[in-house]
Parts: C-alpha cells; structure tokens; sequence
C-alpha cells in the first residue's frame, strides 16, 4: 500500500485532537473492561503501528475502497461545551462535567470500536467510571442508538445511548459512527503485491492491520474477533485513530488458507467496515 497520511486538506477538528488527547490520558478515559474477573489475555490484543509485534515495514495505508466527504461539510462544526442541567426520569438532575453539543445526533447509529475479544464496553447511569453499569456491550455491536446528549470529564468524554431498552452513557473513545462494509481484497493484494503470510492468524491480522494504521498520530490496533479455524481461518482487528477528522478507522474481518504444509496462513480476503468520526451521508463519512 503506498502513503501513510491521508492528504493535507483533512484539517483534525476541535473535536477529534480533544478526543485524541484525552485518548492519551490512560485509565481515566477508559471503561472497557474485562468479560469476566479472571479472564486471562493470552495474545496479542492492542498495539500501535510502532510496536507491533510483527517483521514487516511498518509504513501504512488506507484502503481505496474508503471515500471521505469534503471537510467543509457542515458537520465538521467543532462541538461546544457548557455547564447545564438535563431532565431525566427521576427529575432534574445535575449531570458529571460539561454540556457537549455537536458530532452525535438523536437517532445517530453507532458501534462499539477498539475492545478486546475478552473485554465489553460497559454503558453506565451517568457519565463517569464511577457510577453503576446498566448494561454491557460487546466488542462488534454495531446498534447503539445516540441520543443527541453529551458530556464533557477530565480525561474523556461520553455519549448517552441506548441498548435495546436501556439507556446509559459509554465513553466515546470506545465509540464510532457505522458506515459501509467493503470487500477490499484486491485493492489492498494491488497494493501490498502478494498475498501476505503468517504462522498464526494473530501475526496475519497484526500484519494486515498495520497497513492500514498511521504512525502519526499512533493508531490503536486491537484484536475483537479471536482466531478461528474451519474451512477458512478468520480474525478480526479494529484499526482506530488514524489522524482524519472524517474516517475514524476500519474493522477488518480477514479469512484466510492454510499455507503449504499447514504450517501458516495465507491472506485469502478482508472485508472492510468503515466507521467515521463525526457522523455519515448514506454509507460514507462526512
């Protein structure tokens, strides 16, 4: 794949270096946690471009098959912060941080981005670590229905949704507007010049997602599908963050064959799901 930076007119709105920097403050900004108390991470799950476990180069790309709108829609409006109150079915009640208008919409679709295989995004009462789950979700739910609210805490924001017939807040980090699903095999094989090979469906995913990520700003690799094998092995990673106000990442679903001699896997084809930042026009980011 050739380039690693999306062109120089993607200009990073307000919105998107807040949510970066915030990505960067560590356990604060964090609420996906473990499926169960004594789940144990045996692989590779979450790197960035610079520490991948895998031999290959490290310069990235983007698929072909992902087309972004003109930055100057009018959704790129940065969001805005204020101090309020907000109506709940108990009342009046003062909610955690900030007031956030802007980047989701009541009805807006989204999905769940970035959590292990082992992990579930957990939507709270309010906004904040600090207070009661009131559901989980897992790491490829793509249903989460926004309802318009945010809000603004010291190292993250948050989004209020609703999962099925409940509604809560979940940590945007955590969180993307769901586009199309691609087949993006041959773009990619047109690119990379041969169909990549690996011992393990985690070092093949690992590789694959790489040439997909950016190196500036670092984005998240993590796995969401653990490997499996049948007629076909299959792996899914979820690339996040790759330095564009309009595409906020991919989820790769890889199938591949077993190499001669059964002892690797060969790339056979990767279905791209595109999610977005900021919201979507039909199927592409705006």
């Amino acid at each position: 794949m050739t380039g690693k930076q999306l062109p120089g007119r993607w200009i990073i709105t307000a919105v998107a270096a807040l949510t970066m920097l915030l990505g960067a403050c560590g356990d604060a900004g964090d609420d996906a946690t473990p499926a169960s108390a004594d789940a144990v991470e045996t692989t590779t799950t979450t790197s960035t471009v610079a520490t991948t476990t895998t031999s290959t180069s490290t310069t990235t790309s983007t698929s072909t098959a992902v087309t972004a709108s003109s930055s100057s829609s009018s959704a790129s409006t940065a969001p805005t912060a204020t101090a309020s109150t907000i109506t709940t079915g108990g009342g009046i009640t003062t909610l955690p941080g900030e007031e956030i208008i802007g980047y989701v919409s009541d009805g807006d679709m989204l999905g769940v981005v970035a959590v292990r295989h082992d992990d579930v995004l957990n939507i709270r009462a309010l906004p904040g670590t600090g207070h009661p789950v009131v559901a989980t979700a897992a790491p490829t739910e793509v249903d989460l229905v926004a309802t318009g609210r945010g809000r603004l805490l010291p190292g993250s924001i948050w989004w209020e949704v609703t999962r099925g017939t409940t509604t809560g807040w979940a940590n945007s980090r955590y969180l993307g507007h769901v586009a199309r699903t691609d087949d993006v095999t041959a773009a990619f094989l047109a690119d990379y010049g041969t169909a990549p090979e690996a011992e393990t469906l985690v070092q093949l995913g690992e590789l694959v997602a790489a040439e997909f990520a950016s190196i500036d700003p670092p984005s998240r690799i993590v796995l969401t599908v653990a490997p499996t094998v049948g007629d076909l092995g299959e792996v899914t990673y979820d690339v996040i963050g790759i330095g564009d106000d309009s595409v906020l990442g991919f989820r790769l679903h890889l199938f591949a064959t077993e190499g001669q001699g059964g002892e690797s896997f060969v790339l056979r084809t990767i279905e791209q799901t595109l999610f977005c930042a900021r919201g979507t026009s039909g199927e592409i980011c705006v």
